[in-house]
């Protein structure tokens, strides 16, 4: 070992010293709170099913940066973000579900599951619909897990399944769910997710027999809203079935019954212009849709976003019949009513946040104020003592990571080196079709490695790889060399290409093709050029226009059939 290597050990063992002092002091310290949080906390648990405001409450007074367990941490955790959920509040600052939940699922069965719930609520409250339906789909494929909780997690399984539009995959998670309710509420509410299921999934016979089973129970059992609502999707699922008669007789029946003056007036004056558009008569569907645009206006005021979301396409269809154009006042006004949606959405959210955010700072002040002047001063020097721990530990930490880097680099180096020099025994590999796939991925995940550690050295690694066999005019790829690989491979390509097309194609859309030829999906393109997937789509239409590509032929093979030799 050098003297170097020596001198760096010495202030390592001094730093783990330290830290094990820390250690002991902040566990003797803490001994004594760990009981009373657990105790809260227990209180907590035993209220978040009944009294779910109570619970949190609880939990609000305790300060989350206090509880140096694990145990007490998930706990925390998991039902602050329980009580979220139950409530339907913002989850925004509940990321440390996910610690909970990784927590609970291999030790506890029961916290487990509720927590894996609430962290795909999480996920849906987030944005990630499909992360969140992943994730209810491995909690219901768990053995031994209570009905009682089984049937929550199907319960949002099958309302997020539905709200993504889901058919087939949602159908046997309804049925499931159905066969665990027990309150006949709770079961009918089932069967009209599982009517869902099979309405997305086309499977309009099965769709119709569950609805006339629902307006049935909702007739005999006097429930009136029930059965107004089983009648209208009755009457949307004939439509979609090609049954417009029926359907227009099911959408008079309901006025008939509840009056033209109900709270669904607009949707089944809708309904009435659908199966007109539908069997061609224009003029009928023209008519309803102003009656139902009418009573829309009156009845729903500012709140009509979801309503236009159909009344604007059947509008610009209707005008579509009649004249033979698109008019995108239409599509235009659907946009700026859902962005004022949104709009209006944030700020409400917003609010709710800066509440919560409002309420926890009065509770922390609160605890503050109640503090000993001597426990005080404990935590001060104790948070002084565990900053010098951390702060050697971070010394430690970042004197491996430089050791790593240096070795990171070298081997980025040899890689780059290897790029750069292709011997000649493997020429004959750039003879096949994934040749090209290869280098440029090969190229780019050099790239990403070195970008990951942004330090000098690295940046200087990047340089060099950014002008690998050339000047890449400060882009990531070669393309000069791209060109050259793809007339060797496919017979001079390009060069035909840009002979007779580089007068109207740009170099950006001239990229694009020649990886289109090369087998790149979309996604890959828009990572090698550095543009968004909607970009690439955006540009391969104008080279549509360009070349003159019919709509339904691919571009390549119109290439390969219009380049001469």
């Amino acid at each position: 070992m050098g003297e170097r290597a020596i001198m760096e050990v010495i202030p390592m063992r001094k730093a783990l010293y330290l830290i094990f002092a820390v250690i002991a002091l902040c566990v003797a310290s803490c001994s004594g709170s760990a009981s009373r949080y657990n105790k809260e906390l227990c209180d907590a648990e035993r209220l978040i099913q009944t009294n779910t405001d109570s619970a949190l409450l609880v939990l609000e007074a305790i300060d989350p940066s206090d509880l140096k367990i694990d145990s007490l941490k998930a706990k925390y955790h998991f039902l602050k973000a329980y009580g979220h959920m139950k409530q339907n509040r913002s989850m925004i600052g509940d990321s440390l579900i996910g610690f909970a939940h990784n927590y609970y699922r291999n030790i506890d069965k029961v916290r487990g599951v509720r927590s894996g719930i609430a962290f795909a609520w999480y996920k849906f409250w987030v944005g990630d619909t499909p992360g969140a339906i992943s994730m209810l789909d491995s909690l219901a494929g768990l053995p031994d897990v209570p009905d009682s909780i089984m049937m929550q997690t199907l319960r949002i399984r099958v309302l997020l399944g539905a709200s993504e539009y889901q058919g087939y995959p949602l159908i046997p998670y309804a049925k499931r769910l159905m066969a665990l309710e027990t309150d006949s509420l709770r079961k009918i509410e089932a069967k009209y997710m599982l009517l869902t299921g099979y309405e997305y999934a086309g499977e309009m016979d099965s769709a119709l027999h569950l609805v006339d089973e629902l307006v049935d129970y909702a007739r005999t059992h006097n429930m009136g809203d029930k059965q107004f609502m089983f009648e209208l999707e009755r009457a949307q699922l004939l439509t979609e079935a090609g049954r417009n008669q029926e359907s227009n007789h099911t959408v008079t029946e309901i006025f008939r019954k509840a009056g033209p003056d109900n709270g669904a007036a607009d949707y089944l004056q809708f309904q009435y212009a659908i199966n007109a558009l539908n069997t061609g008569d224009i003029r009928a569907a023209s008519h309803h849709l102003a009656l139902a645009d009418s009573i829309a206006s009156s009845l729903r005021r500012d709140d009509d976003a979801y309503f236009r979301s159909y009344s604007n396409l059947l509008h610009a269809m209707i005008v579509f019949k009649q004249t033979g154009r698109i008019k995108l006042i239409y599509i235009n006004g659907l946009n700026n009513r859902r962005s004022e949606r949104y709009n209006r959405m944030k700020a409400s959210q917003w609010e709710s946040e800066r509440g919560a955010l409002q309420q926890q700072s009065r509770a922390l002040g609160l605890k503050a104020e109640s503090e000993h002047k001597t426990v005080i001063i404990l935590v001060v020097s104790l948070v002084a003592l565990l900053i010098c721990g951390i702060a050697a530990w971070l010394i430690i930490i970042r004197r491996r990571r430089e050791q790593e880097n240096e070795e990171r680099i070298e081997a980025l180096q040899k890689m780059v080196d290897e790029y750069k020099s292709v011997p000649e025994s493997g020429k004959e590999e750039l003879k096949d079709s994934s040749a090209l796939r290869v280098v440029m991925l090969r190229q780019l995940g050099i790239i990403k490695m070195v970008a990951e550690t942004p330090t000098e050295q690295n940046r200087e690694m990047l340089r060099k790889i950014s002008s690998i066999e050339g000047e890449t005019d400060g882009e990531l790829v070669d393309w000069k060399n791209v060109f050259e690989m793809i007339d060797n491979l496919y017979s001079g390509f390009y060069k035909k290409l840009h002979f007779k097309y580089g007068d109207i194609l740009t170099p950006k859309e001239e990229q694009i093709i020649v990886l289109m030829l090369a087998g790149f999906s979309t996604k890959e393109i828009s990572v090698i050029t550095g543009q968004t997937t909607s970009t690439i789509y955006v540009r391969k239409t104008s080279i549509r226009k360009k070349l003159g590509v019919p709509e339904k032929e691919d571009i390549v093979e119109f290439l390969r059939k219009n380049i001469k030799s």
